[in-house]
């Protein structure tokens, strides 16, 4: 692969979108360009869900990814940034796409948030009732 070839794939969770490039190199992540370790400071966990796609591959360190990230919480931030990766391995070799399936990490997870009803508190939640 070229240097300036990358690969770019879309992914979601909840509110939360991520639009990965994913291109050869040294394993370096960058998020919202800072480093991973600086982004997700509070938590190794969330570098380890990361780096899934590539232990899966043994494909560890051999690539970059730049992500660009909006909306949603930090777990949910890792789960599109994740799926993007994913997305872009199967993109750039269609043969991983059956390994990475069986791995399930292609498919997206489609719970949302419920929206709010007219009438009520949230989304179900009720008025206490009272008989007199």
């Amino acid at each position: 692969m070229a240097k300036d070839k990358y690969f770019y794939a879309l992914g979601r969770r909840k509110s939360s979108t991520a639009r990965v490039r994913l291109m050869s190199g040294s394993g370096k992540i960058t998020i919202n360009d800072k480093s991973v370790g600086e982004y997700f400071a509070e938590s190794k966990t969330f570098i380890y869900e990361l780096n899934q796609p590539f232990v899966i591959l043994d494909q560890v360190n051999k690539f970059d990814v730049s992500a660009k990230v909006s909306g949603g919480g930090h777990a949910s931030q890792v789960d599109a940034i994740r799926l993007g990766i994913t997305r872009a391995l199967a993109a750039m070799n269609p043969d991983l796409k059956s390994t990475l399936k069986r791995a399930d990490l292609l498919s997206r997870d489609p719970r949302e948030k419920e929206r709010k009803k007219f009438g009520l508190k949230g989304a179900r939640k009720q008025r206490q009732f009272t008989k007199r």
